[in-house]
């Protein structure tokens, strides 16, 4: 397929549908935007969620929020009237969320960052710059707990694991319930101007009717991520954003052991520190880093001939993260079918969401493996806005990893690594920027990289590219081919229609020590197509039915041909309840030049050759807010030379909002000449949530690939805003003997001074 051509057609198209589709947006204010006023505080607000201090009744009132869902355009089924207040220190939101049955309220969690997809709730968004582009997310629900995150143009980059300190109550009337959010003003950057104008947008999940609606009106395909829909906050008058110097210590003390050997002992310390630099930039420091209280990784089964993909789950590479990314960010393309009603994708395609990730951060104080931690010594960053420009800097020093036996049998010495992005914002929703990445390690090696970007937004079309190059010894670059990668994409996304296509070129010689890159000497072509039906004659049953069309190959660089080709076509319903289910076929083509194996256990490989085989699936999930519920899915068909049945079976059990079980279990039995096998993981995950501020959860895991149990309990206190105690339990044992192979005990404590 040509790809210019489609991308000429996808722009023809967009042109058309912007002038046919415009957004409606309708309110009292003259210029057709949502408006609200805030309020000076005239005395001291107490924060009991009653919302009767006299100050309330003279605030304006933001309400007739509109649907989304599943009803665009209509009133929402019932309303919700938000009102702002602020003092020299703080934002207040006043919000009363009508139900005329409160007892159908559906709170599914109370932990810190719940699951804002399976309980009713409020969030409101800030775009505190006014540029249309970044905001905050705060969510609450009925039961107080809390849900924070920073969001980059418009929601490509969307980052929950950062934190603020802020602090809610709620509480649950006759006729709806009511919240009492604070938000200090040091949690929040901003210009800090003599009156602050800054856009704001409030949606209501309702969550028994699966129902979202917004003050200032968003069309379905979108979210209050799309800020450049919002209306505005106004007439804030002398407020400002301070410098919120905040200094965090911890102090751990651990015991653990390895096999047959004695148990040791250790106790360290370290600390963070953030200062805000300007209005608009953040620097952190951190001396002697330790993420022991992160929670463990999920297993998975690879049956490709790829490295698998890890999310990253620390929090000091998360917050800001967004910034960091490059080419448009990720997920876009990565596994449409997931986006688009999903569930349809197979082990078989693993790669599939493993786009190139120019600056990956797992790279830095994990093993190859993501097994062993890597001691940091220290690290300084510095992010955020300055005018029309976004910076990101980063500079970690890792400490030198003496040899570990299977997990790093070389060790790995002492590393410096540096990141550096700049990125401009132009036109009305666009930016080009740049990245800088180095890896030194002691001795004479290092690793650097440098792209370009551009991403040019025009309403429902997008069109992002990049190049990047990287620079190596010759010696440990070595052979031919190219030392670049670059990228042509688009994509076009209406109400009805999603069409998404791009063009990647991964050179042979193109080494990125700091990234993520599944394959090299590559050149990769892909197509993705879906339209969406709402059929009025089954909207009793049926909200949305999204058919999809994927196409996806690469093709040897060298000249040697076609490397890998997958093709998809899946039929996926999206219920009223929110439940799912979706039918489809994976067709593969495989060009296998060197044998790989996909059972290490019983030694079976793949040999060298040319495979064509096809998957036939069917995927259910049924209503993730109901009390139990339930993910399956079965496929079966031709597996190389062999053959393929897998299952997987995802029961979850909510007793109530304090505590909740689910379990998952994967099987795929796999018979080829080279041998039969069955690869079973299982995992299953336990949380009960006292209160908002003290939890426990464990994940259990069994993997018959790595022939291991493994269990990761945490028990987590929040003695304080952004202060924490934990204790962590680690244990991995062999499922043959029940040997132990390591375990660890872990106490921490952090405590937050913030100035």
């Amino acid at each position: 397929m040509n790809s210019s051509v489609l991308i000429l057609a996808i722009v023809l198209a967009a042109g058309r549908s912007i002038v046919a589709q415009g957004v409606q947006v309708s309110d009292d204010a003259s210029n057709g935007l949502r408006q609200l006023r805030a309020v000076r505080a005239a005395g001291t607000i107490a924060l009991d969620g009653m919302l009767d201090e006299p100050a309330w009744a003279v605030a304006p009132l933001a309400r007739n929020f509109v649907q989304s869902e599943p009803r665009e355009g209509e009133p929402a089924t019932y309303d919700t009237e938000v009102r702002v207040l602020y003092d020299d220190d703080a934002l207040y939101f006043g919000v009363f969320a009508r139900d005329e049955q409160p007892a159908g309220i559906i709170v599914s969690d109370l932990k810190k960052d719940f699951n804002t997809a399976t309980s009713d709730g409020f969030l409101i968004i800030l775009d505190t710059f006014h540029d249309q582009r970044n905001g905050y997310q705060f969510a609450i629900n009925p039961a107080g707990a809390k849900w924070d995150a920073q969001m980059a143009n418009e929601g490509r980059e969307n980052n929950a694991n950062w934190d603020g300190i802020w602090d809610v109550v709620t509480r649950v009337a006759a006729t709806g319930w009511y919240a009492e959010i604070r938000i200090p003003f040091r949690t929040l950057r901003f210009s800090g101007g003599e009156t602050e104008v800054w856009g704001v947008n409030f949606e209501r999940k309702l969550r028994r009717l699966n129902e979202d609606s917004y003050w200032a009106p968003v069309p379905r395909i979108y979210d209050i991520q799309q800020v450049s829909l919002a209306g505005t906050l106004e007439q804030m008058r002398g407020v400002r954003p301070g410098k919120d110097l905040r200094v965090k210590p911890y102090a751990l003390s651990s015991a653990s052991a390895i096999a047959n050997s004695e148990t040791t002992g250790d106790f360290d310390g370290g600390f963070d520190v953030k200062y805000g630099l300007t209005s608009g930039l953040t620097w952190d420091f951190t001396v002697n880093t330790d993420f022991s209280q992160v929670e463990a990784d999920e297993q998975q089964i690879n049956l490709s001939r790829f490295s698998l993909f890890f999310p990253e789950k620390r929090d000091f590479f998360l917050e800001n993260s967004g910034i960091f990314q490059f080419g448009g960010g990720f997920g876009g393309f990565a596994n449409p079918g997931a986006a688009a009603g999903g569930g349809g994708g197979t082990a078989t395609r693993q790669n599939a969401s493993q786009e190139m990730r120019l600056f990956f951060s797992r790279r830095i104080g994990l093993s190859e493996n993501g097994q062993v931690s890597i001691p940091i010594l220290a690290g300084t960053r510095l992010t955020g806005r300055a005018g029309r420009y976004s910076i990101g800097a980063l500079n970690i020093q890792q400490r030198e990893l003496e040899p570990v036996p299977a997990s790093a049998p070389s060790g790995v010495p002492a590393t410096n690594f540096t990141a550096v992005r700049v990125r401009r914002d132009i036109l009305a929703n666009s930016d080009l920027g740049v990245i800088l990445l180095d890896k030194e390690e002691s001795g004479a090696h290092y690793n650097r990289a440098a792209g370009v970007d551009a991403n040019f937004r025009f309403g429902f079309l997008n069109l992002n590219g990049y190049v990047a190059k990287s620079f190596s010894p010759e010696p440990v670059a070595g052979g031919g081919g190219r030392d670049y990668a670059a990228r042509a994409a688009a994509s076009y996304q209406d109400r009805k229609w999603t069409i998404r296509t791009r063009f990647d070129g991964i050179g042979e010689r193109f080494r990125d020590e700091m990234g993520f890159v599944p394959r090299q000497g590559v050149d990769n072509s892909f197509v993705f197509a879906a339209r969406a039906f709402r059929p009025q004659w089954m909207s009793r049953w049926i909200r949305e039915t999204r058919p999809h069309w994927q196409f996806d190959m690469f093709t040897r660089q060298n000249g040697d041909g076609l490397e890998s080709r997958y093709q998809d076509f899946h039929w996926p319903l999206t219920f009223q309840d929110s439940s799912n289910m979706e039918v489809g076929i994976n067709t593969n083509r495989e060009e296998v030049r060197s044998p790989f194996s996909v059972n290490t256990v019983r030694g079976v490989r793949v040999k060298p050759g040319s495979y064509e085989f096809n998957e036939y699936f069917i995927f259910w999930n049924t209503n993730s807010a109901a009390r139990v519920s339930l993910n399956s899915r079965y496929s079966t068909g031709a597996f190389y030379d062999g053959y393929r049945r897998a299952y997987m079976l995802g029961p979850a059990l909510r007793l109530n909002e304090n505590f909740n079980v689910a379990f998952n279990v994967q099987i795929n039995d796999i018979t080829l000449p080279a041998g039969d096998f069955v690869s079973t993981l299982v995992s299953g995950r336990v949380n009960y949530n006292f209160n908002t501020k003290m939890f426990v959860n464990a994940l259990l895991q069994y993997n018959t690939d790595s022939q291991q149990w493994s269990s990761n309990l945490r028990f987590n206190v929040i003695h304080r805003p952004l202060s924490d105690f934990f204790l962590v339990y680690n244990e991995r044992r062999d499922e043959r003997t029940s040997a132990l192979i390591d375990r660890a005990l872990i106490a921490k404590i952090t405590y937050l001074v913030a100035f």
